[in-house]
């Protein structure tokens, strides 16, 4: 398993961002942009927050943490990408703003056509190994053909085939899942994911970067007075994070064979699947807390 993961963990890590990113277009109607244009407030400042606000914590915490190489990497991929598709089912959950979690999660993956490979450039030059430059062409093409066209194709299908199309969808995602843990029994099966050699050190660095990002995705909307259900929408989409494409970046960028830098990818790879599991460690307590919330606001409104 572990050789047949590192010949085949480029095409592993396409394959789950396609199923996922196709899933998730099989979702998505035009009016689910409808709110956007009657109420753009809520969902400029997610923009704002998810294209400014998080690769600004990201810089902090590498400043101020003193990080460099594959976590550095890890971290920086990790705020360049959108939100993740489950923010939107989490929001549900926590009884949020679905329609602009939504809205913020294909208006950022559109997106990030552009911005990820900016914020890789602005976040970590300093970063890559020596004589290695930025394939910002690569990204974009891969972006576009691999994350891009696939969500295009799923809101297709749902709309020439509405009836199966909820089907396909939750296919899709299992397939996607599937993909993940290939990756991780892969990885693992290869000796790629090494606690000892990450250490423990580097674990507290990226729960200090999650529990940044929550803050972050916390505070702004309050700041500016959001309800509280854009509130909720906004901070699920600060600290979900696509970390299938992250996946999928960091194999074709750092490729498990290239020898000479498989100790910083598999750092990268490390750092990317725990702020994964982190943050569906922190989404299920978010969503007790706003949810139980919902239920006693409506409860005191309605006595």
């Amino acid at each position: 398993m572990g050789d047949f993961y590192v010949e085949y963990e480029y095409w592993v890590a396409v394959f789950q961002l396609m199923m996922a990113m196709f899933g998730m277009g099989a979702t998505l109607t035009a009016g689910d942009f409808g709110d956007v244009i009657r109420e753009p407030k809520p969902v400029t400042l997610g923009l704002l927050v998810q294209l400014l606000a998080v690769p600004t914590a990201a810089f902090l915490c590498l400043q101020g943490l003193g990080l460099e190489g594959g976590i550095a990497i890890g971290i920086a991929l990790i705020a360049a990408i959108p939100g993740g598709t489950t923010s939107n089912i989490f929001t549900f959950f926590a009884r949020g703003n679905s329609a602009l979690s939504i809205a913020i999660t294909a208006l950022t993956t559109l997106a990030c056509l552009v911005t990820t490979p900016a914020i890789l450039s602005l976040l970590i030059s300093d970063s890559l190994p020596a004589g290695f430059s930025m394939p910002v062409a690569q990204i974009v093409t891969e972006i576009g053909l691999i994350l891009l066209l696939p969500l295009g194709l799923g809101m297709l299908c749902l709309h020439l085939y509405p009836a199966p199309a909820a089907v396909i969808s939750k296919w899709c995602i299992r397939a996607s899942l599937f993909g993940i843990l290939l990756i991780v029994v892969g990885s693992l099966s290869a000796g790629r994911l090494d606690l000892t050699a990450f250490g423990t050190e580097n674990v507290l660095r990226v729960i200090v970067f999650t529990l940044v990002l929550f803050v972050t995705g916390w505070l702004t909307p309050r700041l500016f007075r959001l309800s509280r259900k854009d509130a909720v929408a906004i901070e699920f989409e600060v600290v979900v994070r696509n970390t299938n494409l992250a996946v999928m970046l960091k194999a074709s960028m750092f490729p498990a064979a290239a020898g000479a830098t498989a100790q910083l990818g598999d750092t990268i790879l490390f750092t990317v699947l725990l702020y994964g599991g982190l943050q569906l460690l922190i989404a299920p307590i978010l969503i007790r807390i706003y949810s139980q919330a919902a239920i006693a606001s409506q409860e005191r409104d309605e006595s």
